[in-house]
Parts: C-alpha cells; structure tokens; sequence
C-alpha cells in the first residue's frame, strides 16, 4: 500500500457522526457542532466527534481551510453539557480526569491541524465555546451576538484555553476581568479587544468567512502549515505548560461543594448560593462538603465516615446524637 493510499481522502458522509455535522467542498471542511436544543454544548460523544473530524480534515490534502461552527442561530458553542457534568461527572469526578483528556485532544487537534481553523461565530460563545474559538486561528462574528467565560459562576475554571491564551490575546487586565468577572463581550467590543478578526452583519457571515478562505487558499500550503506552527509558539508555550495540572485539578475539585452547587442551580433553574459557601468557611464551618466533612461513627452498626450535619446513621438509621463520632468511634 501507498503512503498516498494511507491517507486517501474519505466521503464527509463516511463517518456516520450524529452530534456533528462534517462537508468537505470547494478544499475546504466545515465541522458544525449540531445540538442546537442544547445551545450547542458538547458531550462526551460529541467531543469524540469532533476529534475525529479535524484529524480527518488535517490529513486530507483535498481540504485547505478548516471552519467550526454551531448549528442554528442561537449558539457557535456554550462549552461542556452542564447536565452531563451534573448527572455523570460530579458523582464520578475521577471520570473528569479522562473527559478532560478528551477535551484537551479536541483543543490540540485544532492546534495541530495543519489547516488554518476559522471560527464562524454564528451565536454566542462562552466557557469552552470561547476556548474552541480561541484555539482556531482566525475568527469572524456576527455582529449581534456575544463571547464569554463563566468558570467562577459555575463552579469550574476556564483552563481549557481561557486562562493560559487570554492574556496572551487581550492583555492581562482584560483577561482578568473575563475570567474573574464573566461578562458578556459584545460583538463591536470582542473586535477592538482583538478576541476576534471580523465582525459582519449576520447575513453576511457566509460571505465573510468564504472570502477569508479563498484567500487563504491562494497561499502556499507548506509555508502556511509551517507559518501556523511557529505563531502557535506561546499558545502552546502556555497549553502545554498548564493543562495537564489543570485536568488534574478539575478533576479533583468535582468532588467538592462548589461545582455541585454551581451546576444543581443552573440544572434548577435557580440562582447559585455564592455567598452561602462564603458563610460556611467564615462560620468555622466546612465549605468543601456538602454536609460536612466525614466524621461521624455510627455506634450502633459501627458505620463510619458519616457526614458532619447528619443526625441519622445513613445505614440503619440509628440516631447520631451522644453516639461515637470521629474515625475511633
């Protein structure tokens, strides 16, 4: 077999993705995140498709240029499935680990691509919708939509791209305040900070990115491939240096109170208790636990690492008061 043959260009409609919509036309691939019910948050799986498309799109050499995008309006991308982290990650944290890993694959598959990436930012863009536009190359924006971080309204840390590439990008003051503060950037505002290339009137966004493409195709491919490789210089400089404590860390803190608060509120419908967690660790109390830390030995069935707050033994009900507490029992 060939080296060519290794490498053949494949159908888009091969791959049979179902979170993603993939086209390959005119040397240039569109990868589309497609769960607009879902403001076009990525999952597990999603990401897993993702992953595959780019490397695709990076080794095909009928493809030149590589556009992500969201499906819709509404959303380019509004980072992870808060519901999949409420329901699978926070009762299995250490599973946050591997999803991180996959994350970072998807990040780094646009980093190395080969293929100047160009995010078409058709809706808003926030946490690690953000982070996926800041790792493509060049970004064109709707005019009437917005970018953002929200890690410390949630529970989380934007360090899948936001805190090792704003800086970089924006300058540190206006790092910090996206990261610490989570505002909305407006579109006119995302363009005079530099987060983004080209702001247009959204019927015209198709017509934008196309021209960025057809220019960009009228380059030599090697020196391009090569051009981006040295300009990722810091980006990578900064990625490499960071994520791995950062999947580490992530990973570690999904076990704690912040993150279940931050994502059961936004899974109710409610505001999160930010000051509640303040009041806790002000008190003396735990801010790390939900109901306290494990420190309770049930006398009657000899049960142990029974949370602080409970009054009842959670195995066989036997009452907590004037019982044996602590690891001796």
């Amino acid at each position: 077999m060939t080296a060519t043959a290794y490498f053949a260009s494949k159908e888009a409609s091969s791959f049979g993705f179902k979170d993603i919509l993939y086209e390959k036309k005119d040397w240039v691939a569109r990868v589309t995140i497609n769960r607009p019910e879902s403001f076009n948050c990525y999952t597990t799986d999603t990401l897993r498709e993702l992953i595959v498309a780019i490397d695709d799109a990076s080794n095909d050499d009928a493809v030149g240029v590589i556009v992500l995008t969201g499906a819709g309006e509404k959303a380019f991308c509004t980072g992870g499935d808060v519901k999949e982290y409420a329901g699978v990650y926070t009762k299995r944290p250490h599973d946050y680990w591997k999803y991180m890993g996959l994350f970072s694959k998807y990040i780094e598959s646009i980093l190395r691509s080969g293929k100047v990436t160009i995010a078409r930012i058709n809706g808003i863009a926030v946490g690690g919708g953000n982070e996926s536009q800041l790792a493509c190359d060049l970004a064109v924006m709707a005019d009437d939509t917005y970018l953002g971080q929200v890690g410390t309204s949630v529970g989380s840390v934007a360090c899948g791209g936001a805190t090792q590439w704003l800086s970089i990008t924006i300058g540190d003051r206006r790092a910090r305040e996206m990261l610490f503060l989570n505002p909305r950037i407006p579109a006119q505002k995302a363009l005079e900070w530099g987060l983004v290339n080209r702001v247009v009137p959204r019927a015209k966004l198709d017509e934008e990115v196309a021209t960025l493409a057809k220019q960009l195709l009228e380059k030599f491919p090697e020196c391009t491939r090569y051009t981006k490789q040295q300009v990722n210089y810091w980006k990578e400089q900064a990625w490499y240096a960071t994520v791995g404590h950062a999947r580490d860390w992530l990973s570690t803190h999904f076990t704690t109170l912040e993150p279940y608060e931050g994502m059961q509120a936004f899974v109710e419908k409610r505001k999160v208790d930010f000051m509640g967690q303040r009041r806790k660790a002000a008190e003396g109390g735990s801010s790390e636990f939900l109901w306290g830390p494990y420190e309770h030995t049930c006398a009657k069935c000899g049960a142990k690492g029974i949370p602080q707050q409970f009054k009842f033994c959670g195995s066989c009900g036997a009452p907590l008061t004037g019982l044996a507490q602590g690891n001796g029992g």
